[in-house]
């Protein structure tokens, strides 16, 4: 049997790793603003969500492990404003963040590569009575995390300009053209109005 095939460790490594791709990928071809630009009443952009992966990552294939990440990231240092790992200021440029993010999945690479899934860690920001975790544990958390933000991103990149689908190679979305997509839209909304007892717009 192919070894791909009888290891959850690489089943989840390959999963995390599918998320970290999408979640850059949705910065492609967007101009400064549009990667920056919050897109929610809460402040979600593009950059952000990539910035915050790369903070939150760093931290659970890094400190938890006893193996920190040797760069600083002031966004999660005492006296940070809060949500300052959720944007990206004028200074802060794109390669600055995207390099940041592929240097933190170096990092954390090298810790699931050389763990076993049964290595022990802790997470010292978590409750006290379930502090202590494996590395089985923390590739299911982390790897959740990226792919609901990855989930982020695609509305978001959606809103910016229309573009949509889970990666790059495999869209899963109907192979509509525009037409069908507004027309589909217009039936949802038709129903929506329908169920909620409201005029046919």
């Amino acid at each position: 049997m192919n070894q791909a095939f009888n290891d959850p460790k690489s089943d989840l490594h390959r999963y995390l790793q599918v998320a970290r791709e999408t979640l850059l990928w949705k910065l492609e071809g967007l101009s400064e603003y549009d990667i920056r630009r919050p897109l929610t009443p809460t402040g979600t952009n593009l950059l952000g969500l990539v910035k915050h992966v790369a903070c939150v990552e760093a931290g659970y294939f890094g400190e938890c492990f006893g193996r920190p990440f040797p760069e600083p990231l002031p966004w999660f240092e005492e006296g940070a404003q809060p949500n300052d790992d959720m944007w990206a200021t004028p200074s802060e440029t794109r390669e600055d963040i995207v390099g940041l993010y592929r240097r933190v999945w170096a990092h954390s690479d090298a810790t699931i590569e050389s763990l076993p899934l049964d290595a022990r860690g802790s997470v010292s920001w978590w409750a006290e009575d379930r502090r202590e975790v494996t590395l089985h544990r923390i590739l299911v958390h982390m790897t959740t995390e990226a792919n609901r933000h990855a989930g982020h991103a695609d509305i978001v990149r959606e809103l910016i300009d229309g573009a949509a689908g889970f990666r790059q190679d495999v869209s899963n979305l109907l192979p509509g053209d525009a037409q069908w997509w507004q027309d589909y839209r217009d039936r949802l909304e038709r129903a929506a109005r329908e169920a909620a007892g409201a005029a046919p717009a």
